[in-house]
């Protein structure tokens, strides 16, 4: 019989392609992640694992029992759900990742109309970026998150979990303030506005996050690369570092919290969308589905449906 959690590992080994990066995400060493992958093989009655130099590949045999591992996880997943609705009210632990603008500005108003639907659910946030988001969700480490994609940066299917749309933001600009009776950006194509600074500082985020990549590329787009002076995370900084003359920046609405004179917004074409996202299978958990409806509740009116596609 196939231990599920050795499943569980074989699968983290086909994401991850080290058995020293399934043993960091999962909290054990790597000789007993060997050790369990040894006896799964043994298990299957065939090898799984072929070594190359310090990764390891997966077999034929192995990709294949790695998509009936994401079934009967997908299915477990399910039986718990089952299990939590029969089960009198909801109560426990919710572990939740939230990215910084929707911890701000969605994630208070939802966890108060969830205190007061569910007093004994206890949600626990912790703030993750989206990119790391997939990795949590299947360790465990987190049961549901909020994530985003950007025009340019469309978000990768991540086999094993489920996603559904919560809402859409407009994307803007931001760059000093122009003199008084200057012509206007708006209206101008989304390349020529980008194109207008080619030539001045950009503040972007931090390399390797999905906000970094969406400036490069929407400039890209447009026909040159942004020269990055600042990167820094934090909206409310950026629009700082902008009203200082220090650069240009691309914000979502959410990460626009005052009106600053010396900062000009322009809207853009583009736009952010945020998801919810859990494991395959969970998406019936009555705590899961407690939180969305709550997340649904608390998104602002003048936020858009998010489109279909990027």
């Amino acid at each position: 019989m196939l231990d599920v959690r050795r499943l569980r590992l074989l699968r983290e080994l086909a994401r991850r392609g080290t058995i020293a990066a399934v043993a960091e995400a999962l909290a054990f060493s790597p000789s007993a992640v060997s050790q369990q992958l040894g006896v799964l093989e043994k298990e299957a009655g065939l090898p799984l694992l072929e070594r190359t130099g310090r990764r390891v590949r997966l077999t034929p045999a192995g990709e294949d029992l790695v998509r009936h591992a994401e079934a009967v996880l997908e299915r477990l997943e399910r039986a718990e759900a089952d299990l939590a609705e029969a089960r009198t009210g909801l109560a426990g632990a919710l572990r939740v990742g939230s990215f910084p603008t929707a911890t701000r500005a969605i994630v208070p108003a939802a966890l108060i109309t969830l205190a007061r639907r569910h007093p004994r659910l206890e949600p626990m946030v912790c703030e993750t970026d989206p990119a790391a988001v997939a990795h949590a969700l299947r360790a465990g480490d987190l049961d549901v998150a909020l994530v985003h994609d950007y025009d340019f940066v469309p978000a990768p299917r991540e086999p094993g979990l489920t996603t559904e749309p919560l809402y859409g933001e407009a994307m803007y600009l931001a760059a000093p303030a122009a003199p008084a009776g200057t012509p206007e950006e708006a209206g101008r194509d989304q390349g020529a506005v980008l194109r207008t600074h080619a030539e001045a500082p950009w503040i972007t985020a931090t390399p390797g996050t999905l906000c970094h990549a969406m400036t490069v590329r929407a400039c890209q787009a447009a026909g040159f690369t942004p020269r990055v002076r600042h990167q820094v995370d934090e909206f409310a900084t950026v629009l700082a570092l902008v009203a200082a003359g220090q650069g240009v920046a691309v914000v979502p609405q959410l990460g626009i919290t005052g009106a600053d004179r010396a900062v000009g917004l322009t809207r853009l074409l583009m736009e952010r969308r945020t998801q919810l996202a859990f494991r395959s299978g969970a998406g019936a958990h009555p705590a899961v589905a407690a939180f969305g409806a709550a997340l649904r509740a608390a998104v602002p009116a003048e936020l858009a449906s998010p489109r279909a596609e990027a």
